[in-house]
This record gives structure tokens, sequence and C-alpha cells, in this order.
């Protein structure tokens, strides 16, 4: 009997609770005046980089990021269809990384209480090392997956010597048969926060609930079974 060959898919996935939390703000300042909003925007951001600057010292706050002012102009409509005088805007983005969540929680609350503050959305995310070690494990159960699966088609035949052909990323077996087809690897869905106020006092005034991050890999594999 000559060989069969067996082509299969192996896929794998795991859930991994969040290492590091990077939270995204904005503080915002508007007016009549061009220099009058950015001064206000000085005024606003400054204490919030003390803070920061503090908490990185104190090592609460791995490290902190902020992006220059942006600043424009509108001139907004009225209700009867009329140009008012133009308002000035002004922006700065920050961005901090926590590993401690609780801390989080209550810098969070603290925070958005400032005037001009908008708590933007948190990214979970694992460090540098777990994810690599993560996705190493998870493209390995991927490969134990098809291997299962190839040696039950032939057992199912009658059949027990199997021998790997090819293994590759989905899209990537035999490409050239199939040069359209895509190559995604191992990859790693993003957490998101979800926000709950709790307004008793003395408790934080942001509750996070991280979910935890799902790392999957995927891949196909052609086998020979005699």
């Amino acid at each position: 009997m000559s060989d069969v060959v067996i082509t299969v898919r192996g896929e794998h996935e795991t859930r991994i609770a969040p290492e590091r939390a990077i939270a995204h703000l904005t503080i915002r300042a508007e007016g009549p005046e061009r220099g009058a909003v950015v001064e206000r925007m000085a005024a606003l951001t400054e204490p919030v980089r003390d803070d920061l600057a503090a908490r990185k010292t104190a090592g609460t706050v791995t490290e902190w990021t902020s992006q220059r002012v942006s600043v424009w102009s509108e001139r907004p409509w009225n209700n009867e269809g009329r140009r008012l005088a133009p308002v000035h805007y002004a922006t700065v983005d920050f961005s901090v990384t926590f590993t401690d969540f609780a801390v989080l929680s209550w810098w969070a609350g603290e925070v958005a209480e400032r005037e001009g503050v908008q708590l933007g959305w948190i990214e979970w995310k694992l460090t540098p090392e777990t994810r690599a070690q993560t996705e190493r494990d998870v493209a390995t159960e991927a490969v134990g997956v098809a291997v299962a699966r190839a040696t039950a088609y032939a057992g199912a035949l009658g059949l027990s010597d199997v021998t790997a052909l090819e293994i590759a990323d989905l899209g990537l077996l035999s490409r050239q048969d199939r040069p359209e087809a895509a190559a995604p690897g191992p990859r790693m869905l993003m957490a998101k926060a979800s926000f709950a106020g709790d307004s008793a006092g003395g408790a934080p005034a942001v509750q996070l609930q991280p979910e935890d991050i799902v790392i999957s890999a995927a891949v196909e594999a052609r086998f020979s079974a005699r």
C-alpha cells in the first residue's frame, strides 16, 4: 500500500493574567484666547507631571511619557447657523505604566478628580519575557495537537507509522500553491479594562477589572502514514 498523505491543523490557546497596565489620559483646556489656553494647559499639566515623577522615584510607576501640547482652534455654529468667535483648545496626552494594579486603581480615582483630566483607556500587557515564553509554549502545544490528529487519522485507516513532511504557520504550508494566503503566527489578544465606580467613602473611586490576555497559535502540518 502506498503512503497516505494526511494534512491537519493544530490549534492551542492559553489565558494569562496581565502583568503590566498602561493608563492613557489626556489633559484638556479650552477658551476664547489662545495664550490663556496654553497657560492654563501648563498649569493643569504641572501637578500631574510632578506626581508621576514622584511615583516613578518611589517605584509605584514603572515609566511614564507625555507628548507635546496640541493647540488648535474651531469656530462653532450657533442654532441660527451663524459662525461664532473662535474657541481655542489645547491637549497633552500621557501614558503611565503600572505593575501594581491596586496602586493604579487608587491613582485612577485620584487623577480623574483633577480639573481638565480625562482618563482614557487601560492597556493590559505581559512582560516581553513572559510573552515570548508563552508564545513558544502555545506554539509547541499547537504542534502537539496536529501530531495527535494525524496519528488518530492514521490509526483510523489501520496505519501506525506517521512521519512529518511539512509544518508551518497558517497559510504557509505549500505556499507556492497558494500565493495569496496569509501567514499569521502566534497571536496575542490584548485584554481591555472595565471600569466600575465606587462611591463608598475611603474606597477607590475607580475599580479596575482586567480580563486575562489570550495567546493563541495555529499551525498546518502534512504527514505521511503507512
